[in-house]
């Protein structure tokens, strides 16, 4: 005790006397509920509010009070004292329950608490001894455990809601010495874990644990030596403390713990937010002493010497000490911060990191403490135990605080090692990062720079900044340690950058792309795909397949092939990466659509497919010129130029450039017509690229299939007729122009105006060409006549059949049209006749019979102008019209309403006037039904506005 070092961490609060209003000699005193309650002699009861200030009192035992305890979860007060009885009798020690909520009115000036229950506790079982020790433990409330001890050793137990006499008592024992000073509970303490409640008992001979939780208590003795006087303890980690003259010990459940060698009789041992309180008389001085100790850090944290000490209790967070005098002394904790400041002044570091860390202070003030220490070491120029401490603060100090301090003493050793601690609990940014693998570098610490980066248990992405470790390293051309950091990281763009660019490794860089998972590897190849295709052109085709293809996973998705490859990467991603190399994009795209049938990207696939094909020197228009020599070759797709011979090689060249021109094109018309089955109304390309792309490479064949497909006839002929092709001309017109197989007849109209206008002798084409007109009746002869006659080289021999056979037979059709012209003309002349003669001449009846029902004609009869007689009860009501004639005359009158409904619709008019071979012939058929010939302003006046916009439609 006498090398501890001694401190003054606490400090007198205040001092002074108990209320004059406490008259009796203190006994016993509890704290709790921001008060103190002190019991005396004269059977009284006081309580003391903060400052030790006298509230009030009552007489709680006639006698005296020999223990009481304030209640903790209740505001119970527990009292076991004196009370008189009959005169000839002994005084009865009773326990009382006061609840100090509830107060009785006693008088006009005073009041005291309402006591709820009164309980003897020596009964016949429990026969009477001299109380040495008394305990109370709240367990569930209303439930208390009360336990006595006594001088003979045993121990009562009361337990229950004592308040409504609801309990159980029973006794426990522990010596059953004949000399009760060898027996006699100097001290009890609960120890309550969880759900195991268990019982400290002290007697001057041993110490005994007690199981309460089973149903009948177990004892066990923890020591063969105890204690005869009443210092006795609980620590709050439920730690038993037992004072003896020699020391104080320490017990737990399984025996003695440790043991601290204070000399002195240990008069009163108390704990106080992990300090040991003790109070011992001192035998040199013969003076009582107060110490503080802080056993974990091994100082007295206060001392002061006093006089008998009565009692001793805590509450309000300070340490009152209560003499025999009456008066009192209220110790408190300094605050963390003078105790600090106390040790910083004496320069003891040591001991000020000690007592933030056993006080439990937070992690910043402990860190404040260390920057402290470490800068008092730093200015002593102990550089290595500094940064030692400097070390601790990582997490709380600023790193720039430390670094600078060793950036400016040149220590790169101890910078270092910070920078290693500071990655270790991955608190690094990228400046740290870069500043540490500076320090290997300078330091060419390759041992430590392959610890940092490629050991096992790995630093890791966590720890720090993979991006900034990398360039540092790629800048001190530690290359396989950039790469190792990308590859653990699992960077593989910065891997791939690494192998590519500064080591130009190819090989190895397609092997790592193979080992990638699909979706990796496609983003690495998009990237440097450039790259590996002008290296590595064969084998980076064949990792896109894979890509794109992935055969060998197929089994193992468990899904369909179609279902599968929509989920694979598209060639039409990896499009740009070829940009350079036309002929090896053409290779895979082939390769890849001979596998692949039913990719989502065939329209793109085939529109780049084509673009190929059709191109002429196989090339894109996008390509860079500084890649083309001056002959417009790329060189890196052909031979090396020939010191020799040159002339001779550049013929050959152009004769193989003309047949792989012509085999394009031919796989060009083929992928043309394969992409656009018959089942299928659009192409599985984009036809206006197509037809774009045919039409800048000057391809005829994919024009005229286009067109055709699309059944664009003008166009197709047209394109003939731009070369001049008149045989294929003709052909495509007897194949397309046949009305009866969906063609287009006015074709031959389209061509006979082009042979008319082509200014050569072309009468044999003219004449095949009129054939098909007159068969199918295309065209009058008149502008025929006007086509043909533009063409100053046709003569008249060219047409001449022609013109006679259509005289003829217009001279036939005017033969038949004036036959029936007269016959319509005798018709009509019949009819005004016969009209005149109804109108003028009477009309005499002469059937004698009715035309319904045959019988004989008797009147009332009714005779209509038609000639037909019937009996009025025949007809009906149906007077007006002939039954027998009215069919024939409601269907005249519908037709005429169809007419004059058609009237309405001009836009049938018109349509029928466009669709029809001769379309006078269509106006004269409405003329000739009356429909136009009308003078009212509704349906003729809706033709009139109408054909004004469309006459050019005739």
């Amino acid at each position: 005790m006498y090398q501890w070092r001694k401190f003054e961490f606490f400090e007198e609060k205040f001092s002074g006397k108990v209320a004059d209003d406490v008259t009796g000699k203190i006994q016993c005193c509890s704290s709790g509920k921001g008060r103190i309650v002190l019991g005396c002699d004269d059977g009284t009861a006081s309580l003391l509010d903060r400052g030790l200030k006298f509230n009030y009192g009552f007489q709680a035992h006639s006698s005296s009070v020999l223990f009481l305890q304030q209640l903790k979860q209740r505001n119970f007060l527990v009292t076991v004292g004196e009370d008189e009885q009959i005169a000839s009798q002994p005084p009865a020690v009773c326990l009382k329950i006061f609840d100090l909520d509830k107060m009785e009115p006693e008088g006009t000036s005073t009041s005291i608490p309402d006591c709820i229950q009164i309980l003897r506790i020596f009964t016949n079982q429990f026969p009477e001894a001299k109380i040495t020790s008394f305990l109370v433990l709240e367990e569930a409330p209303p439930l208390l455990l009360i336990v006595i001890g006594l001088e003979n050793g045993s121990i009562y137990c009361i337990q229950g809601d004592i308040a409504r006499e609801r309990i159980k008592r029973f006794k426990l024992q522990v010596d059953n010495h004949s000399d009760k000073s060898q027996s006699s509970i100097t001290g009890l303490g609960f120890r309550v874990d969880g759900q195991v409640l268990q019982l400290f008992a002290v007697t001057p001979n041993t110490v005994n644990l007690f199981n309460m939780h089973t149903q009948t208590p177990t004892r066990q003795t923890l020591d063969q030596i105890g204690s005869s006087v009443t210092s006795v303890g609980m620590t709050d980690r439920s730690e038993f403390i037992i004072g003896r003259p020699e020391a104080i010990y320490f017990y737990e459940v399984d025996g003695r713990g440790p043991c601290w060698a204070f000399e002195g009789e240990k008069k009163f041992l108390g704990w106080f937010r992990g300090y040991l309180l003790c109070v011992f008389a001192d035998q040199r001085t013969g003076k009582n002493t107060f110490n503080v100790y802080d056993l974990k850090n091994r100082l007295i944290a206060h001392s002061i010497v006093v006089k008998e000490v009565s009692q001793m209790l805590c509450e309000w967070g300070n340490i009152i000490l209560i003499l025999e005098d009456k008066s009192t002394l209220c110790i408190g904790e300094k605050d963390m911060e003078s105790k600090l400041d106390m040790l910083f002044k004496k320069n003891l570091y040591t001991v000020a990191i000690n007592l933030v860390q056993s006080q439990q202070a937070d992690a910043a003030a402990t860190a404040e403490v260390l920057r402290k220490y470490g800068d008092h070491l730093y200015g002593k120029q102990d550089f290595d135990e500094a940064m030692a401490q400097y070390i601790h603060t990582i997490g709380h100090l600023e790193p720039s605080y430390v670094i600078q301090k060793f950036l400016d003493a040149q220590r790169i050793h101890n910078l270092t090692n910070y920078l290693e601690k500071l990655h270790e609990k991955g608190l690094a940014s990228k400046d740290h990062t870069t500043l540490l693998l500076n320090c290997y570098t300078k330091l060419k610490d390759v041992e430590k720079l392959n610890e940092f980066i490629k050991s096992e248990d790995g630093v890791g992405e966590q720890k720090f900044d993979v991006e900034t470790a990398i360039r540092v390293c790629r800048a001190s051309n530690y290359h396989e340690h950039a790469m190792s950091v990308a590859k653990k990281a699992g960077r593989h763009e910065w891997y791939l950058k690494i192998l590519l660019e500064d080591l130009g490794r190819y090989e190895e860089a397609l092997q790592y792309i193979n080992s990638l998972e699909l979706s990796q590897a496609g983003v690495t190849v998009k990237e440097y795909g450039k790259i590996l295709i002008e290296h590595k052109p064969a084998e980076t085709a064949d990792i896109l397949m894979r890509l794109c293809t992935e055969e060998s996973e197929l089994p193992k998705k468990g899904a369909s092939s179609g279902a599968f490859i929509s989920m694979l990467p598209s060639p039409i991603d990896f499009l740009n990466i070829f940009v350079h190399y036309p002929h090896a994009l053409l290779e895979f795209l082939e390769k890849y659509t001979s596998k692949v049938k039913d990719s989502s990207a065939q329209v793109e696939i085939h529109n780049t497919l084509l673009e190929l094909y059709l191109s002429h020197d196989l090339d894109f228009p996008s390509i860079s010129q500084s890649n083309i020599d001056e002959g417009g070759n790329d060189p890196a797709l052909r031979p090396s130029k020939a010191v020799s011979n040159g002339k001779m090689i550049s013929d050959k060249k152009d004769v193989n450039d003309e047949k792989g021109h012509q085999e394009r094109r031919q796989k060009g018309l083929t992928l043309l017509k394969s992409a656009w089955p018959s089942e299928l109304e659009q192409p599985l390309y984009d036809v206006d690229l197509a037809i774009i792309l045919c039409e800048m490479n000057d391809f005829k064949e994919g024009l005229l299939f286009l067109y055709e497909k699309m059944k664009l006839y003008k166009e197709v002929i047209a394109c003939y007729m731009q070369v001049h092709d008149h045989e294929g001309l003709i052909a495509c017109c007897k194949r397309l122009g046949d009305s009866g197989k969906g063609g287009d007849p006015s074709l031959w109209a389209d061509l006979l105006k082009y042979f008319g206008e082509l200014g050569e002798d072309c009468s044999k084409e003219v004449k095949e060409i009129l054939t098909y007109i007159e068969r199918d009746d295309i065209l009058p002869p008149i502008v025929v006549l006007q086509t043909l006659a533009k063409n100053p080289c046709l003569s008249l021999s060219v047409i001449k059949d022609y013109i006679a056979r259509k005289l003829e037979h217009e001279s036939q059709l005017i033969e038949e049209d004036r036959r029936a012209m007269e016959k319509y003309q005798e018709e009509s002349s019949t009819m005004r006749k016969e009209i005149q003669d109804l109108r003028t001449n009477a009309r005499i009846f002469q059937l004698s019979k009715c035309t319904a029902c045959t019988f004989t004609l008797d009147l009332p009869a009714v005779h209509f102008m038609c000639m037909h007689s019937f009996h009025q009860h025949c007809l009906g009501d149906n007077e007006k019209e002939c039954p027998e004639c009215a069919p024939e005359y409601r269907a005249v009158l519908e037709t005429k309403r169809s007419l004059e409904q058609s009237s309405k619709n001009p836009d049938q008019f018109f349509q029928l006037v466009k669709s029809s071979k001769d379309g006078f012939s269509v106006i004269a058929d409405y003329f000739g039904k009356g429909i136009i010939s009308k003078t009212s302003n509704g349906p003729t006046e809706a033709l009139r506005s109408n054909s004004a916009s469309s006459a050019n439609d005739f």
